[in-house]
């Protein structure tokens, strides 16, 4: 159902069960994330039914995912973003190796080949870029540290993220090493084309037109576009061309403007998003493997926190911070469902194996957020004592 009724019709069932659910949610002191997945879970495709294909609802709710890093690169300063790499480079790359294995063994103990297992073990190393970065107040200096330092590992996640799906897809072989010097290069490429492009043509439109509060809201709109665009010409992901948008306009005093007008637009997407996840799930799967998706995304969400926690500690964090930003990555990652959708496309990966992925991911999105809400500042908790944006 794609015709403009079908749209409108589609919207309507989402929005109008966002706000009830949400309602009851609220009353019950529950986060109102876990409300978006229920219902997507109740009226997609493995349940009800009233929305039967929600692929291109999925596809328009990334939107709000490049909203959210272009959002979160206005809030950083490049020079500050480089010492964060530098301190999370080593930790970044081996606490995912960890993941990686562990749950490539837990596949192998629940019965899945040796290729599903490893593209199992592979999508379970990262954490969630929407799910942590959506849940992270920026109105404290410690907050503020939080949401950095939580960046800098996300985007190095992502980078990793992008490597494992050139190889599953073939494009790889063998010279994996290369390959990631290779994107580390455009990443640094694109960098600089954005710092370019931002000193010598956005920064005086707004010099010369900063009494139009909706020029600056479309230019920066468009830059943020055009970012993610050339990003992924490069082979990048469009979220990191958004995040280098964001980050070249940090320094600009119309940073704070942007940032303010764009984040109802942010969140209209990331219901979208919420949803599509939620909608992922089908329930006609074998209930051991359903079973086992969910006990093992409960311990993965306890396996990241406590690891996390370790190795910011051994960096140097103190030890309030380096629990929190333990649970807030305890999640597995968006990024995780494009691993399973290029290990099926590829033909190495089973539907077992890619409902499993879903499960576990979906599993560890409800879990870590309902830890993170219930005992962390967050913009969206139902504790007013908690609740900060």
């Amino acid at each position: 159902m794609t015709s403009l009724e079908g749209i409108i019709f589609e919207f309507s069932a989402i929005f109008i069960g966002v706000a009830i659910l949400s309602s009851i949610f609220l009353y019950l002191k529950q986060p109102m994330i876990l409300a978006y997945i229920l219902l997507g879970a109740a009226v997609g495709p493995g349940g009800l039914r009233v929305i039967d294909d929600p692929e291109h609802i999925r596809q328009m709710s990334r939107i709000g995912v490049i909203l959210l890093l272009f959002l979160v690169g206005l809030d950083l300063q490049p020079m500050k973003l480089l010492g964060l790499f530098r301190q999370s480079s080593i930790l970044t790359i081996g606490t995912s190796f960890v993941f990686g294995l562990v749950s490539l063994l837990f596949g192998l103990a629940v019965g899945l080949g040796p290729a599903d297992a490893g593209i199992f073990g592979a999508a379970m190393m990262f954490s969630s870029t929407v799910v942590g970065l959506k849940l992270v107040p920026t109105t404290t200096l410690h907050q503020r540290r939080a949401g950095e330092l939580m960046t800098s590992v996300l985007l190095l996640q992502d980078i990793l993220a992008i490597l494992v799906i050139l190889f599953i897809a073939g494009d790889v072989g063998g010279n994996v090493f290369f390959v990631f010097v290779l994107l580390a290069g455009k990443f640094v490429f694109l960098c600089v084309a954005a710092l370019v492009g931002v000193r010598t043509v956005v920064f005086p439109l707004f010099i010369r037109f900063d009494e139009i509060q909706e020029y600056m809201f479309v230019l920066s709109l468009g830059w943020c576009f055009l970012c993610a665009q050339i990003s992924h010409q490069l082979g990048l992901s469009h979220e990191m061309g958004a995040f280098v948008g964001g980050l070249t306009l940090g320094s600009h005093k119309v940073a704070l403007v942007i940032a303010i007008h764009l984040k109802p637009l942010r969140e209209f997407f990331l219901i979208l998003f919420f949803f599509a996840v939620g909608a992922g799930l089908d329930f006609m799967m074998d209930p051991r493997l359903l079973l086992a998706g969910i006990l093992f995304g409960a311990a993965l969400v306890f396996l990241k926190a406590s690891l996390f926690r370790f190795a910011f500690q051994r960096s140097g964090e103190s030890p309030a911070l380096s629990k929190q930003l333990g649970a807030r990555l305890g999640q597995a990652s968006e990024f995780s469902f494009l691993v399973a959708f290029s290990g099926v496309s590829a033909g190495v990966l089973s539907k077992q194996g890619e409902l499993l992925i879903q499960v576990t991911t979906i599993a560890t999105f409800v879990l870590s957020t309902y830890w993170v809400v219930k005992r962390f500042p967050t913009p969206i908790s139902p504790d007013a004592a908690l609740r900060k944006d």
